[in-house]
């Protein structure tokens, strides 16, 4: 079967390269997605130019054509959901009933922000002094590089997308290299919306041409999704060249069960947020902190649970946690698995690699207990599915260790007590809080963003991506 070919996208048109990259499926490692275009430095130059060149008309666009663009592409997005549900699960391994929603959501946060764009966000000011009146006005910051993850590769690039085009931004956009199909299909479905050429670029490729953008002297405004390692330098080439940067570099997420949890809510909530799409979410659950009351009911319960799921192809009905993306993120999880080991952390379920029908890179949920704060596997992020239980004497030790760590984006808490929950989600040093739910889950009409090493710059999402997305002009003109 031939493999189909994608090209990047600039000006308006199709652009090749010289050279190229497979998108292989993690469940099935012969099958080929398709073979994609690989941006060098030139082309993302390219790139650039083009969304600067067309910066002044989509900036000067109504407010109504920018909604009715991005109305449009969030209608085909919802009519198309199951199909780019399950591309996106076999491009990255997630199971399909969550890519699917994935998708829905995509389509959503298109329309939501078809909304804003139509949505006034101007104010008017009396002066201090007479017979002067102030204009306070929002107005595009430019042409924005987006630099996006392949572990939600449609919905982390609509978020970014969405509002940098509701507000009048033109875009250039490189995705992830493991998981090109899903953006690229979305900048497909924008331009047949009705945009005009070079108002969105697409410039796939490895790490370099994410460099390039960030370095690049014709973007304004950078936005990164991705580990904490490359954020720093995505942070350092813009502001070396001046422009605004937002980072989001992952987390060490606590989830806190106290004696007075309901223990399957809590088990629940586990499972989901430590082992769900293997793992692979910087909300994911990395360290469960758990009260001396509950421990050992509670690691009952969660091993048990953890031997029921199903652990399969990401496209197979019934499936609740497919691969991990790709064998060098499998790799890394082993290794975590080992020293966790070494540290002295007890195994007590999976942390092995998976035979299935076809070959993959599947994994088995590890479980550690008897672990401390100081080990290196609740220091880490792993992005795999590995998870370590912390006991704990009391809520203010859970408390202390759920907030020793540098990271700060997402913390839960399982607790029957209103007074441990509200002491929590005011004590927990985090962007993001969960009472008795998973650490992973969001709605997309709300702020999304973490403190401390998580993240960087402005919130993303809902009304709050206009304070990365737009630049505040104030006028004053005598009476």
């Amino acid at each position: 079967m031939a493999t189909d070919t994608f090209l990047n996208f600039i000006g308006g048109r199709p652009a090749d390269s010289s050279e190229r990259m497979l998108d292989v499926n993690p469940s099935n490692l012969a099958d080929v997605v398709g073979e994609f275009a690989s941006a060098g430095a030139a082309q993302v130059c390219d790139a650039v130019a083009a969304a600067r060149e067309a910066l002044p008309g989509w900036a000067g666009a109504t407010p109504q054509q920018r909604f009715d663009v991005l109305d449009r592409a969030g209608t085909e997005i919802l009519a198309r959901k199951e199909e780019l549900g399950r591309l996106l699960a076999r491009e990255m391994g997630k199971p399909l009933a969550d890519a699917i929603g994935e998708a829905g959501r995509t389509g959503s946060t298109f329309k939501y922000f078809a909304g804003e764009a139509v949505r006034g966000h101007g104010e008017i000011f009396d002066s201090v002094r007479a017979g002067i009146d102030i204009e306070v006005r929002r107005e595009p910051v430019g042409v924005v590089g987006l630099i996006t993850p392949w572990n939600f590769p449609l919905a982390i690039p609509a978020w970014k997308v969405a509002p940098a085009l509701a507000f009048g931004n033109t875009v250039v956009i490189k995705p992830a290299d493991l998981a090109p199909a899903s953006p690229w299909h979305l900048v497909d479905i924008l331009q047949r919306a009705g945009l005009p050429a070079g108002v969105l670029n697409l410039v796939s490729g490895p790490g370099p041409a994410g460099a390039a953008l960030a370095a690049s002297p014709g973007i304004d405004a950078v936005s990164f999704t991705g580990s904490q390692a490359v954020g720093a330098a995505v942070a350092q080439a813009a502001v070396r060249t001046g422009a605004r940067v937002q980072l989001e570099m992952g987390g060490k997420n606590p989830l806190v069960v106290l004696d007075d949890a309901d223990i399957p809510t809590a088990v629940r909530a586990a499972v989901n947020g430590a082992y769900f799409q293997a793992g692979q979410r910087c909300t994911a659950t990395s360290r469960i902190i758990v009260t001396a009351g509950i421990h050992d009911r509670f690691v009952d319960a969660l091993i048990a649970r953890l031997k029921q799921l199903v652990i399969d192809d990401a496209l197979k009905p019934g499936t609740e946690i497919g691969p991990v993306v790709d064998e060098r993120h499998l790799l890394k999880s082993l290794d975590y698995v080992q020293i966790g080991v070494r540290e002295g952390a007890r195994l007590v379920h999976g942390g092995a690699r998976l035979t299935r029908s076809a070959e993959g890179y599947y994994l088995e949920p590890a479980l550690f207990v008897d672990s401390t704060p100081a080990m290196q596997i609740n220091r880490d992020e792993i992005f795999g599915p590995v998870a370590a239980v912390i006991r704990v004497r009391d809520y203010e030790e859970a408390l202390a260790v759920a907030n020793d760590t540098p990271f700060g984006l997402s913390a839960a808490i399982a607790t029957t007590s209103l007074n441990y929950a509200t002491h929590f989600k005011r004590h927990a040093k985090v962007g993001l809080v969960m009472v008795n739910l998973p650490t992973a889950g969001l709605d997309y009409h709300v702020p999304f963003g973490g403190v401390k090493k998580s993240s960087y710059g402005p919130r993303e999402q809902g009304a709050s991506a206009r304070e990365f997305y737009t630049t505040v002009k104030t006028s004053y003109t005598a009476a």
